[in-house]
């Protein structure tokens, strides 16, 4: 009996343990991520040091080149936004301040160019999203060669920016384009799409819409195919019809996705420069003769590269970004309205 007490109070030790246990198990197994036992303290510093600099010294390299070709250039920018550079002497500098702000607010040009980026976005924006939910919704039944359909969509947006407009400028073409030779052949007389203010901005408009309506068909046809079926079989019973499905079911179930899109496309409609400048031909960068499909973008790449004003250049990209902040911080307020009316 006593020997049978002094072997319950006094713990086996790692010697006399049961076969197949490991040594050291009554002291605890060591937690992963902590130095192996028995090395020497530098090689223990090391390789604490390699755990927690490991994930730093992978990402890295992606913030060297963020900042390499972003930031620095940003900054720069910025720079030269208070100084008068021109582009044909870029080490003589002088002091500006806001000179090149205060010019922008007062030049003709510069609303002229923001107005009809405003006008451009809205007229592509808006008839490639409602095409895209609508193609979206077709490719979202099954269809036969569902695949081929997809790959078709994304065609448009492979495409370079270059072939596309070199396409559309001929089909716009005053002479011999084929847009005119159907208005001609429907009793509608040709239209100088290069020279009118409303032709010349429908026209570039078209370039963007037939280039990202695919792309966007894809991104909602993703949200479409995450809705729960549940909710259609519910709409059923309660005898909705397909057209009633998508507007009480699809289209508030794609509200963050379209919000998404929006945003999207309006960041893109703030920056359009090459199929304007393309379509143009030699008065691309002014936007027509008249100025009448200059956006942001050719405004400032006239100003820096063509007049050599990177000062006033410089300002114009950052009147852009900030206009693009607005945007960002639209979007913010609109997301959390909708997620507090959820």
């Amino acid at each position: 009996m006593t020997s049978s007490k002094q072997a319950l109070a006094h713990p086996a030790s790692s010697a006399e343990a049961a076969p197949g246990s490991q040594p050291g198990a009554a002291r605890g197994a060591q937690g992963r991520g902590t130095p192996p036992e028995g090395k020497s303290p530098w090689r223990s510093r090391l390789y604490r040091w390699d755990m927690k600099a490991s994930p730093y010294v992978f990402i890295a390299p992606f913030f060297v080149i963020f900042g390499a070709f972003s930031l620095i250039p940003l900054m720069y920018t910025a720079w030269y936004s208070l100084h008068d550079v021109q582009l044909s002497s870029l080490d003589t500098q002088t002091w500006a301040g806001l000179d090149n702000y205060q010019n922008l607010l007062s030049s003709d040009f510069f609303w002229n160019a923001l107005k009809n980026t405003f006008t451009i976005g809205v007229i592509s924006t808006v008839p490639q999203l409602m095409a895209a939910i609508g193609l979206a919704h077709l490719l979202n039944y099954r269809l036969r060669g569902s695949t081929v359909w997809r790959v078709v969509m994304l065609t448009p947006y492979a495409t370079s920016v270059a072939a596309a407009t070199l396409v559309f400028t001929l089909l716009y073409s005053w002479d011999g384009g084929m847009i005119n030779w159907l208005l001609d052949f429907i009793g509608i007389d040709p239209i100088n799409w290069r020279e009118s203010d409303w032709g010349s901005q429908f026209a570039v408009s078209s370039i963007v819409i037939w280039r990202w309506t695919g792309y966007n068909a894809l991104i909602y046809l993703a949200a479409m195919q995450a809705i729960p079926a549940d909710l259609y079989e519910s709409a059923a019973l309660d005898g909705a019809n397909r057209w009633q499905q998508f507007i009480h079911v699809t289209v508030p179930q794609l509200r963050p996705t379209i919000l998404f899109t929006v945003v999207v496309s309006t960041i893109g409609a703030t920056q359009l420069f090459g199929e304007p400048l393309l379509f143009g031909g030699v008065s691309g960068s002014k936007g027509g003769s008249e100025h009448q499909y200059q956006t942001l973008g050719l405004y400032m790449y006239d100003q820096g590269w063509i007049i050599g004003n990177l000062g006033k250049a410089s300002a114009i990209a950052w009147s852009m970004f900030l206009i693009l902040l607005i945007i960002a911080a639209i979007n913010l307020l609109v997301t959390r309205r909708l997620r507090k009316s959820q």
